[in-house]
């Protein structure tokens, strides 16, 4: 099966990120699960998939421009992981991952649908409406630490990856998925707060955090 041929090939990562994995026992080994995990690093997914991988696969929700790499979204595809295009409300990325859990399967959301670069997003109802979507689907959230020192080769990373419930599983009957979302991210970050990624040169990041970083600079 391709996905655990590329698991395989990206066993070394772990190794030199010296990948330490806590709470698989959480993790059902069959029936819908969604998975929440923080995104400060880019190797999160590849970290959150092999730390998990002696329970689940997992199919990830993944921003759809990796498909126009070449040769990279048939791979993707073959893997089971599923497109979306983020800030438009993909309802189509949506319905594949509802249609996933329903079939049983294992999918995987970053609640704040972009790295965070070290800044405190907000959640995206993404996460929110699956749950609603799946009544009996089991949420599992996951806190990711060390990732971002992978760019800072040949500095070995000491990468930790945590699976562990919320403090209630299932949506409050007053509850929107925005509300639901948000307190999972809440949950997350209480445990790993926002790191910035990469060497000193990237911990600028994309222009929307250079701007807010400087609107707080020009206020203080």
């Amino acid at each position: 099966m391709i996905y655990d041929l590329i698991a395989t090939l990206m066993r070394p990562s772990a190794w030199w990120g010296r990948l330490r994995t806590e709470g698989l026992e959480v993790v059902p080994r069959e029936g819908p699960l969604l998975v929440v995990p923080n995104h400060d690093s880019q190797w999160d997914p590849v970290l959150v998939g092999l730390a998990i991988r002696p329970v689940r696969r997992l199919r990830f929700l993944a921003r759809a421009s990796l498909w126009k790499i070449p040769g990279l979204g048939p791979l993707l595809y073959a893997m089971g992981q599923i497109p979306v295009r983020r800030g438009v409300g993909d309802a189509g990325a949506l319905e594949h991952a509802v249609e996933a859990l329903r079939s049983g399967e294992a999918v995987c959301v970053f609640p704040e649908g972009t790295l965070s670069w070290g800044e405190h997003l907000r959640a995206r109802s993404g996460v929110g409406r699956l749950a609603h979507a799946c009544p009996g689907v089991t949420i599992v959230l996951c806190a990711v630490e060390g990732a971002t020192d992978y760019a800072r080769f040949p500095r070995r990373p000491r990468v930790r990856v945590r699976f562990f419930a919320p403090e209630k599983r299932d949506a409050r009957p007053d509850e929107t998925p925005a509300e639901l979302a948000t307190r999972l991210l809440g949950e997350i970050r209480s445990c790993v707060p926002p790191t910035p990624a990469g060497r000193r040169a990237l911990v600028g990041g994309p222009p929307r955090v250079r701007r807010a970083r400087a609107r707080r600079a020009s206020r203080s």
